[in-house]
């Protein structure tokens, strides 16, 4: 008998404990090399357990929803044993935490009706709804994101036990924060209590950039092969302005203010599990193509829940883009240890004044938060006024002007 330990993967220095989600394997299970047994919250990312053997799964250790280490064992596979003989106690996994609302098993079959793919059982450990609640509409039963998204208790199997706590004319449902989610409402209280933040707001003419987008759009992503975005526009316009402002790009240290002699903006993403801010690294130093394609694989990889710590470690500016959504004014709040962030929002045609005539342009308000324990409201006033001139005059960013 050969036995394999899971063990939870190494996390960061800045990650002391993680979150067990939901195991994809029972205790008597086979399992392959490198099968994704079950997958880690963090407070930064969610981390994918694979087994370290084939065999079968003799033993689950922590259960759903345990809090574990780096290091910490798991769960145990058999390489040398079969699935069918594994002993009967060893069948079923452990059981989930008491809090989180669980259905009855369902009797054993050769369907996958219960089995949830990776990101539906993201959304679904998020909602603290078993999979086996969820009619799948996916191949052999599997549920699919689609069908997380769209469950809710009271949408589970007719089986399924619905909660005390919703019940009732007036529904209630109190569902735990995830580690994630926990997280980022710390992070935003202590950027309010330890900064002092001030907003200052400018508008943009984006009728240049949008021109130019216009008129390269097609070659652009013929010879690149990603879409011309207005975030390679900004995420410029705002490098540009970093380099004729350091401070804006520097963050506290105690009494010490550290002046970065490089420019790591962060860009603030939406996720099934809530907001993240993955890092450009070194974006002086991108072309508009390379920005354009880290922006849209870090899109991809919040999705599925694939960034790393590292992508979302660091950065000395962020920018958020909540004109996505169709904000048209917000005041972003400081992403520490930065010192700044700007906010982007919708750009929508308004009547303006120029040369004494009221005209339409496409308009864009800019917002940008800063700290003003080191930052003066001069800098950062003609900082946003640099990035506006920047995104008006786009040439400006070729001559470096």
């Amino acid at each position: 008998m050969a036995i394999f330990e899971v063990k939870v993967p190494e996390l960061s220095e800045s990650v002391a404990e993680a979150t067990l989600l939901q195991w994809k394997k029972k205790a008597g299970e086979a399992v392959a090399a490198d099968e994704i047994l079950i997958e880690i919250e963090t407070d930064k990312v969610v981390l994918e357990v694979p087994a370290p053997s084939a065999g079968v799964l003799t033993e689950i250790v922590e259960a759903d929803g345990a809090t574990v280490v780096s290091g910490q064992v798991i769960a145990k596979i058999d390489s040398a044993a079969q699935a069918a003989a594994a002993a009967p106690a060893e069948a079923a996994a452990a059981p989930a935490p008491a809090a989180a609302p669980v259905a009855a098993a369902a009797p054993a079959s050769n369907s996958k009706a219960g089995i949830a793919m990776p990101a539906a059982a993201k959304i679904l450990a998020e909602k603290n709804i078993a999979a086996a609640d969820v009619a799948g509409s996916g191949k052999d039963g599997r549920v699919t994101k689609g069908d997380a998204l769209a469950a809710t208790p009271a949408a589970a199997k007719p089986a399924a036990p619905v909660v005390q706590a919703i019940a009732g004319e007036r529904p209630e449902q109190r569902v735990p924060m995830t580690r994630l989610r926990a997280r980022v409402a710390e992070r935003l209280l202590q950027s309010q209590s330890t900064n002092a933040i001030l907003t200052t707001f400018n508008e943009v003419n984006m009728a240049p950039v949008m021109a130019l987008r216009k008129k390269y759009q097609e070659k652009f992503e013929k010879q690149h092969g990603v879409k011309l975005g207005f975030m390679s526009f900004f995420v410029k316009a705002a490098v540009h302005a970093l380099k004729q402002y350091p401070v804006v790009n520097a963050s506290v240290d105690g009494n010490d203010i550290i002046y970065h002699g490089y420019f790591d903006i962060g860009i603030a993403v939406g996720s099934p599990r809530g907001l993240v801010v993955p890092i450009l690294r070194d974006a002086d130093q991108l072309s508009f193509a390379d920005i354009e394609k880290k922006i849209a694989e870090f899109g991809a990889k919040a999705k599925d829940g694939k960034l790393s710590i590292e992508e979302m470690s660091g950065g000395t500016f962020s920018i958020s883009n909540g004109g996505v959504f169709g904000s048209m004014m917000s005041t972003p709040i400081i992403n520490p240890p930065q010192s700044a962030i700007l906010g982007v929002h919708a750009t929508k045609d308004r009547a303006v004044v120029e040369n004494g005539q009221v005209v339409v342009r496409p308009m864009n308000y800019l917002a940008m938060s800063y700290d003003h324990r080191i930052i003066d409201g001069r800098e950062a006033v003609l900082a946003l006024v640099a990035m506006k001139d920047a995104l008006e005059d786009p040439a400006r960013l070729l001559f470096d002007l």
